[in-house]
């Protein structure tokens, strides 16, 4: 059948498509560009889950793998293919480019086929990260999906720091991948091609291995991100619109944690090990420090990005207890994460839709006239604390496992950092719905819509089903985590 033989590459074109679609087409009518890019992130998605429907659950190899010959002369080709562990991000990334379209149905409206190319094309990388199996070609897109983000940000951003934010991002995730770029080229040089399934029969020197590894981490780290290069994200979630925030927060922060799944540990095994204790420190303070941070902030999105730091360095911390149930429960921590915390920006971007200020100072008593956004906002909000139930409590429970194998005292502090987590979450939920309504500063309060609700859904649904049957995705990601685990250790 032709569309699964080319379902990777029908998946990548269709946002590129889409994107040169509205680029040519010569009307302005706003309702018409907006069913137009919504049509074709919809169908995006749903092959996406095609993908899923034919995928071999019992087999940790590449699947869907297409080569095209790109620079054959270099030994350079456009290889795709997805196993377990990519699968779902590629699924979480077309499952929030229509959501993020949706958000900003009402709320963007100066240059609106600007910004719907933004999407696509930002989709098209994103995606291509998740698909490409060549070394060289990944850090091309690895890098591209910069420029989609740093528009958004810049452009459409809410406040007049929106410049500087963009500035701030652009600069902090590029200057780390500088490194990474001359470790590619040492990699050619030495193994003759970047193609990925030949780099994995290659054995780097332990010495090359720390250096590659390095060179490697600067740039995954920046993206993650963790302590102290961590800066740009709660600056560039502050200034981003809505739906920004939502693929920054959902996507763009697995970017990092996906590198080190895919580069990092296959092809330098020995230098992880050698700096997991810098790893784990890292990440602890990291947990740590951002709870605390999160709890002292004013700035609604401000607490919410600070939140996401914390998930991410744990994230971190489940990866590197290399071992099966650690980097699966990681795995599930980051798509969980992306539901949870887009759904957060998006309970944000609801009320900053409607009275244009995120300071939390001016909320109080939601709970008395918006009772639906309420209890949508107490369902994420207890999702994000990790109650049992929901898929950040599976993807915990699994991290901490993981962790605790490997050394007590980071799981113990991890834990920490969860308990903490609780306080900020609830005192969070707690300022913004309960107590009197503020009425000296809102005249007219609304429920969220429809249209809202149908945004919602989606996100409800997989928190729900992750926290009650992991197993769904459990089944898909178990072989591809243990082929990493045996490319790790033999």
């Amino acid at each position: 059948m032709f569309l699964i033989d080319n379902l990777l590459l029908v998946l990548l074109l269709l946002p590129l498509f889409g994107s040169f679609f509205l680029l040519i087409y010569p009307f302005q009518n706003k309702q018409v560009l907006k069913s137009i890019v919504l049509n074709f992130s919809c169908l995006t998605f749903i092959l996406s889950l095609f993908a899923w429907v034919f995928f071999d659950k019992s087999v940790g190899t590449f699947q869907f793998t297409q080569k095209l010959l790109w620079i054959p002369t270099m030994s350079i080709d456009f290889s795709l293919g997805i196993d377990g562990i990519s699968l779902f991000f590629v699924i979480l990334t077309t499952l929030l480019i229509p959501l993020c379209l949706l958000a900003s149905w009402d709320s963007i409206q100066t240059d609106l086929k600007k910004y719907f190319i933004s999407f696509l094309v930002m989709e098209f990388f994103l995606i291509g990260v998740f698909c490409i199996l060549d070394l060289l070609l990944f850090y091309i897109f690895f890098e591209s999906v910069l420029i989609p983000m740093y528009l958004i940000v810049g452009i459409w951003g809410s406040r007049e720091r929106k410049i500087r934010a963009a500035y701030f991002f652009f600069l902090y995730t590029l200057v780390g991948s500088v490194l990474m770029l001359l470790s590619i080229l040492y990699i050619y040089y030495q193994v003759g091609t970047t193609d990925y399934e030949v780099l994995l029969t290659f054995i780097f020197s332990p010495f090359e291995q720390k250096l590659i590894w390095l060179s490697f981490f600067m740039s995954f780290a920046t993206k993650v991100p963790m302590v102290p290069v961590h800066l740009w994200l709660p600056e560039a979630h502050v200034e981003a619109p809505t739906a920004g925030s939502v693929i920054l927060a959902g996507v763009l922060l697995k970017l990092g944690t996906y590198g080190f799944i895919r580069f990092s540990f296959p092809l330098l095994p020995e230098a992880c090990f050698y700096f997991t204790p810098f790893v784990y420190a890292l990440s602890a303070i990291g947990v740590v420090y951002a709870s605390f941070t999160a709890i002292r902030q004013t700035d609604f999105k401000r607490i919410i990005a600070y939140t996401s730091v914390a998930h991410m360095n744990l994230v971190m911390i489940g990866l590197f207890s290399f071992n099966v149930i650690g980097i699966e429960g990681a795995i599930l921590q980051s798509l969980s994460h992306g539901f949870v915390a887009s759904a957060l920006f998006l309970i944000i971007g609801v009320v900053y839709d409607r009275h244009h200020t995120r300071m939390v100072k001016y909320y109080g008593g939601l709970v008395h006239t918006m009772p639906l956004y309420v209890s949508i906002f107490l369902f994420f909000t207890m999702a994000n604390i990790g109650l049992p139930g929901t898929g950040s409590f599976v993807g915990e429970f699994l991290i901490l496992i993981g962790s605790f194998k490997t050394n007590t005292i980071i799981a113990t502090i991890s834990a920490t950092g969860m308990i903490i987590g609780g306080c900020y979450s609830l005192f969070l939920f707690n300022r913004i719905c309960y107590g009197n309504l503020k009425t000296q500063y809102f005249e007219y309060y609304l429920d969220i819509s429809k249209r809202e609700f149908l945004i919602f859904f989606p996100l409800i649904l997989g928190t729900l089903v992750m926290g009650v049957y992991p197993n769904i995705w459990l089944e898909s990601i178990h072989f591809s985590v243990n082929t990493l685990i045996e490319l790790m250790y033999f």
